[in-house]
């Protein structure tokens, strides 16, 4: 038996929230401040330790709800009773098989057939419609009373949020619903259902939930006994085996060490016991005082029980291990003690809830990355082992979430358990399963590219941090991965306004893809991040082989050119992107992206098309027009382009640039010296050895001026104008 599925309704930022949860460990990521947090919050005051009475604050409630309730108070409740979701709303989708126990879901079942085997819990803070009748004319009231104590008019919104963060417990109800399932269309049915009261059902032999929160005791201040503590809470939980020897070898210790002290005890304490006995009562010793030595054994273990660690043989307080390891240390402790709470250790005659449910929340504070790969590496098989049945202990049903903030985590973690969290609007998030890109890239073209198989390889092992960034650059390979961060800070520097972030103030990933960025495109759409593509429009030409096929037919190869005297571009990116056809007709389809204005070079997802959009969230930059000195030259690649607009530069500064050859070729002019010999185009082609290294040496002979780093050297037009488009924001909706 199992959670297959939750949503949340009106609950802070999850206006509309619907997650699947996997059968083992669902791992929940997303940036800060989207609903990670909320989806525990929720849990634990509708069936967690806060259930047991209304724990619900106003602000809990979505802020889109907070207006619709206020404009339905407004117009006197009349389009209450239409509206579909009456306030905050959880449903429990829990999926059983033949060989679960059905005695305690038995009446959450409402369908004999056969075939369904779904049932729907629902959890509501709502607000009935007779309640609405009573909420209007309670707040008119309250209203007209306020108001005519304050000189000025007070606005009624205002009023009314202050008015229900007092009273909303006296109109909102929380109650329990079985619903139907219907499985044609997959959705529960409101209209069918059964009111579930707690004399009739018992929901801790359903569900049981526990969770582990971000804010844990891990604080290395001198003489905190937090470890100690936790010592004591899980000796508490797991002494239920007489027969266990240790438990033994504790009890019988404590008996010898009772009768000791007893025997000391005399002696601290018999002059004030004589005293004592003279004031027993009429003769003297009628009355007889004794200490003795009762030690129990929780007392023993919480007031003299302390963690230590051992380093080159002598013991160091708790207080001196690191952060990382007291985080870790707790949350295995933590663990331990939790699932004792789920076996029911400490009575042997419970059985678990048919659903345990696990929640963990940001398991790696304060943890070095190598110590987070090591414990999502592990923390499956602690949980397995623990719900297991070994060790004569009982086998029970668990499932764990776990909500992380980590690219390390995520790393190592099972792709298809991965829930990806995105904020959509001010009010809104969605949930993502990452295991649903594999349908999108089955829709390829080509589906058997395997680009699915490449995409969750990549993404693991090199760039997991893209699933909590603001923003993603991906780019082709050394060159703009070594000069990229420095034209950043150039662009922050040089271009300054106040009603933008600086580019290295933003959460921006940075992606080192190759030519492959074509292959991100569903991920990229499935993100739905502000992204650029920084690509070379590769220029290219038809050029016949001096011998024909074996058939006797011409082979055409496309070979690099300048732009100028290009017909077609070899980039598998802006063919994919643009879908730029391919027939044989078309005399030259370079122009095409010559003649892109910058607004059509930024796209959106439509139905798996990527179009036009000038509002869209993605753009592809490549080489534009440079124009120096009235000329205007069109560039093929980024050395190209560095060199057109910077030749001076390197030039200037030609002994210190290790990475070129050819050097002459920098400065040589025509007979005439009217111009260059060497354009850009075979600078680039002939004068560099080594990408990587020109850009190193861009970077080491730059210079400041007037505090602005990279002073002497200009970015290439078109990395400019995107890197200025990706510093603004999305707006929105």
């Amino acid at each position: 038996m199992k959670i297959t599925k939750i949503e949340i309704y009106n609950y802070r930022l999850l206006n509309n929230l619907e997650i699947d949860l996997e059968s083992d460990l669902s791992l929940i990521i997303g940036k800060n401040n989207c609903g990670k947090t909320s989806i525990l919050s929720a849990l634990n005051k509708f069936v967690g330790d806060k259930c047991a009475s209304n724990n619900f604050m106003y602000d809990d409630f979505n802020l889109e709800f907070k207006s619709a309730l206020f404009q339905s108070v407004e117009k006197n409740g009349e389009n209450w009773e239409s509206l579909h979701k009456r306030g905050i709303e959880l449903y429990l989708y829990i999926k059983y098989d033949n060989g679960d126990n059905l005695a305690n879901i038995n009446p959450l079942m409402l369908d004999l057939d056969p075939d369904n085997n779904i049932i729907v819990v629902k959890f509501e803070y709502n607000l009935s419609l007779e309640k609405m009748s009573s909420l209007v004319g309670s707040f008119l009231q309250y209203y007209t009373r306020f108001s005519s104590k304050e000189k000025g008019q007070i606005e009624r919104a205002i009023c009314f949020d202050n008015f229900m963060k007092k009273k909303h417990r006296q109109f909102f109800e929380i109650k329990k619903k079985a619903l139907l399932f219907d499985t044609f269309s997959q959705k529960p049915s409101e209209t069918e259902y059964r009111l579930l009261e707690s004399n009739t059902v018992n929901f801790d032999k359903i569900i049981s939930f526990k969770y582990i929160g971000a804010r844990r005791d891990a604080v290395n201040s001198d003489n905190d006994g937090t470890l100690s503590s936790l010592s004591t809470r899980y000796y508490e939980k797991t002494k239920t085996d007489d027969n266990n020897p240790a438990i033994q070898n504790f009890e019988d210790a404590l008996i010898v060490t009772d009768t000791s002290l007893t025997d000391i005890y005399q002696g601290i304490f018999d002059s004030v016991i004589q005293k004592v006995k003279k004031f027993g009562g009429i003769r003297e010793n009628e009355t007889v005082v004794k200490i003795i030595s009762t030690l129990s054994q929780q007392q023993l273990l919480k007031g003299n029980t302390t963690v230590v660690y051992e380093s080159c043989n002598h013991q160091l307080p708790e207080s001196y291990n690191g952060l990382g390891y007291l985080n870790l240390i707790n949350i295995i402790f933590e663990i331990e003690t939790i699932l004792s709470d789920f076996r029911h250790d400490k009575n042997e005659a419970a059985s678990p809830a048919d659903i345990n449910l696990l929640f963990i929340e940001e398991p790696e504070a304060h943890t070095h990355p190598q110590m987070q790969y090591v414990f999502i590496k592990n923390i499956k098989k602690l949980l397995k082992e623990g719900s297991s049945g070994n060790d004569n202990k009982k086998k029970f049903n668990l499932q764990t979430i776990v909500t992380t903030h980590s690219s390390h985590i995520v790393s190592e973690c099972d792709f298809d358990d991965i829930k990806y969290f995105r904020k959509v609007s001010q009010t809104s998030v969605i949930s993502k399963n990452l295991k649903d890109l594999e349908i999108a890239y089955k829709e390829e073209k080509n589906p058997e590219n395997n680009h699915y198989k490449f995409l969750k390889q990549y993404l693991t092992l090199n760039c997991a941090e893209v699933f909590f960034a603001d923003k993603a650059i991906l780019f082709e390979g050394d060159t703009e991965r070594i000069i990229l961060p420095a034209m950043m800070k150039k662009i922050d520097q040089e271009e300054k306004r106040t009603d933008s972030i600086p580019l290295l103030s933003q959460n921006i990933s940075l992606m080192e893809v190759g030519a492959y960025s074509q292959i991100f495109d569903q991920f990229l759409s499935f993100i739905g991040i502000k992204t650029l593509i920084i690509t070379d429009i590769d220029a290219g030409k038809e050029e016949k082989r001096d011998k024909p096929n074996n058939d006797g037919k011409d082979i055409i190869d496309i070979i690099a050119c300048p732009v100028e005297s290009g017909t077609h571009t070899t980039n598998g990116a802006l063919k994919h992107y643009y879908s730029v056809p391919m027939k044989k007709h078309i005399d030259s389809h370079l122009k095409f992206f010559t003649d892109l204005t910058l607004k059509q070079k930024i796209l959106t997802n439509t139905n798996g098309s990527w179009i036009a959009d000038c509002n869209g969230s993605l753009m592809l930059i490549y080489q534009t027009p440079e124009i120096i000195d009235g000329k205007q030259y069109y560039p093929r690649s980024f050395e190209d382009a560095f060199f057109h607009i910077n030749r001076q530069f390197v030039i200037d500064n030609e002994s210190n640039f290790v990475s070129l050859k050819c050097r002459k070729n920098l400065s040589n002019k025509n007979e005439d010296g009217s111009d260059f010999k060497y354009d850009a185009y075979d600078l680039a082609q002939d004068c560099i050895k080594s990408k990587a290294s020109f850009a190193m040496d861009i970077l080491l002979n730059s210079k400041s001026n007037d505090g602005s780093d990279y002073a002497n050297w200009q970015i290439p037009p078109y990395i400019k104008e995107g890197l200025l488009w990706l510093r603004e924001d999305l707006q929105m909706k």
